[in-house]
């Protein structure tokens, strides 16, 4: 099993606040002999279109020396849990956590925007304190 990023139980609670049911703790994809784990699978009930919303959160505190090596790894790990997410569960969309203070110092520099511009990776921006999500960002 995984081990849990720092955030882990701050953004399992922002979820849960902001009305998701965590169905995952972790995630588990099997693609031939190998299991990845995402850390959190979650659904939401979409009352008018009386259906359910499924996300897979990957959470990530950037609490390397390297941001730009954070980025690399966040980047790489979304690509792969992206493309097996859409062969074993189609419907699931996959989300990459940050708190608000790591969106601003990667996100908002040009090398992130480009991430974000070209759809390398989607966001779950969270405040860390209040444990609220502040932006989702496909």
């Amino acid at each position: 099993m995984p081990v849990h990023d720092t955030y882990h139980d701050t953004v399992k609670r922002a979820l849960i606040k902001d009305g998701w049911t965590i169905t995952d703790d972790p995630l588990k994809i099997r693609w031939g002999r190998r299991n990845f784990y995402v850390d959190l699978g979650a659904k939401k009930l979409l009352a008018a279109q009386k259906g359910e919303h499924k996300i897979a959160v990957e959470i990530k505190s950037f609490a390397s020396k390297s941001e730009i090596f954070d980025l690399e790894q966040a980047v790489g790990q979304f690509a792969v849990y992206y493309d097996l997410l859409q062969e074993t569960d189609p419907d699931r969309q996959l989300y990459v956590a940050v708190d608000n203070a790591t969106y601003s110092t990667n996100f908002e520099e040009p090398i992130g925007q480009l991430m974000l511009q070209k759809q390398r990776l989607c966001l779950l921006v969270f405040d860390s304190t209040t444990e609220d999500i502040l932006q989702w960002i496909p």
